[in-house]
């Protein structure tokens, strides 16, 4: 069956927000790397935030529009919902870092935020492939690398935590760090979920 025109619109909203998130994970990733002038690069990726919760909206919308749409109607709402939530984590760490205001960053932090960014350029590639469903290794491989980089981000969290406790003294800045690195590692969690459910709408087209 032939997709109508209009459908399309729903892989460049994904495309778009893939975009958006890879921009903002990088934004973050700068924060840490380069720790000076917090406010305002936080309310940077608050920006990208907001404009991937629009993007997000867009494709709800489209959704009560559209009678025929190009893949399951509840695949294409969990996809760009999860997407969206991905953001929603970054920009919950972003928020922390400038609130905190937090001097020195932990090499686990640039370790869990570049791990971050990886992932997003996963989610980006994965999201892009899914117009032509008739090259499922592609997509596939987009997703094992996604699955891999959440493991790693686990073992990540798990050895910052236990330097955390081991070695930080001040019980606040414990609590602190500890909220950070606990909302990164959801970030990745979130990229996760997206390639599992793309994995998912392979399978189902293939």
């Amino acid at each position: 069956m032939r997709l109508l025109p209009h459908d399309a619109s729903f892989f460049a909203h994904f495309e778009h927000q893939g975009k958006k998130t890879v921009e903002g994970c990088r934004a973050f990733l700068e924060m840490v790397q380069q720790p000076g002038n917090m406010e305002a690069r936080a309310e940077r990726v608050k920006q990208i935030e907001h404009e991937c919760d629009e993007i997000t909206h867009a494709v709800v919308e489209g959704l009560h529009k559209t009678f025929i749409t190009p893949i399951d109607r509840n695949d294409i709402y969990r996809l760009i919902t999860k997407m969206d939530d991905i953001m929603d984590f970054v920009e919950a760490a972003a928020d922390r870092l400038a609130l905190y205001d937090i001097p020195t960053m932990t090499k686990e932090a640039g370790e869990l935020a570049q791990c971050l960014v990886q992932s997003a350029e996963h989610v980006l590639g994965a999201v892009s492939s899914i117009r032509d469903l008739g090259k499922p290794n592609g997509i596939l491989q987009h997703c094992i690398e996604i699955n891999r980089l959440e493991n790693v981000a686990d073992g990540i969290l798990r050895s910052a935590l236990a330097r955390l406790f081991r070695e930080e003294r001040d019980p606040i800045a414990v609590i602190k760090w500890k909220e950070i690195y606990e909302t990164l590692e959801s970030a990745t969690d979130r990229c996760e979920d997206v390639a599992n459910i793309i994995e998912g709408v392979v399978l189902e087209n293939s």
